[in-house]
């Protein structure tokens, strides 16, 4: 906690590429990592939502954006092709995201760690080191509009589960956006070159 409120008075700026392996992320940005099962609906889901709504609100250069699932099993896949054409559907795309197991290291990599549902969570916080300063929370704590708590995983559900899943994370997104817009500093532009 320590360590965002920190982050959030010194004010950074960065691009609002994946914080993920292999991606160039800046030390001083706001990480936000989102987490479900096998990381190839719902949290692919959620990451691809929030970097969209992240450029709409001008943001982008200040919050990184990753996903991770609490299982291995599907580590380098591709999301569910229902997932990617749902989303498909809204705009947003999400067939070059490939999943990836969270990591010890993302406890201090991460200032935010999002959960779909209560088994997350619980599975979050009971692996989380002592010390590590992340807020470990539930995505829809942020929701707008819902009274719901968790996201549904809808891998094997009907079509529907799919819709149900985007609207929960829009809703979720558009307030964890409304959150950041309060709470990130101003940024100040750099003063010209002297000439």
């Amino acid at each position: 906690m320590r360590r965002l409120r920190d982050w959030m008075r010194r004010g950074r700026d960065n691009a609002g590429a994946p914080a993920g392996p292999g991606a160039a992320a800046d030390a001083g940005a706001l990480r936000v990592l989102m987490v479900c099962t096998g990381n190839i609906c719902r949290s692919p889901t959620a990451e691809v939502v929030l970097r969209h709504k992240l450029r709409q609100a001008g943001l982008q250069g200040q919050v990184l954006v990753d996903s991770a699932g609490i299982q291995g099993s599907h580590a380098g896949e591709a999301p569910d092709p229902r997932a990617i054409r749902h989303a498909a559907l809204r705009g947003y795309d999400l067939s070059a995201l490939r999943a990836r197991p969270l990591q010890a290291e993302d406890f201090e990599r991460f200032h935010w760690l999002l959960g779909m549902d209560d088994t997350h969570l619980r599975w979050l916080r009971r692996r989380a080191p002592d010390g590590h300063g992340a807020r470990i929370e539930l995505l829809l704590e942020h929701a707008l509009r819902t009274a719901a708590t968790e996201v549904p995983d809808p891998y094997y559900g009907p079509p529907e589960g799919f819709e149900q899943v985007l609207d929960l994370v829009e809703d979720a997104c558009d307030g964890l956006v409304r959150r950041l817009q309060v709470e990130l500093p101003a940024r100040v532009p750099p003063a010209p070159p002297s000439a």
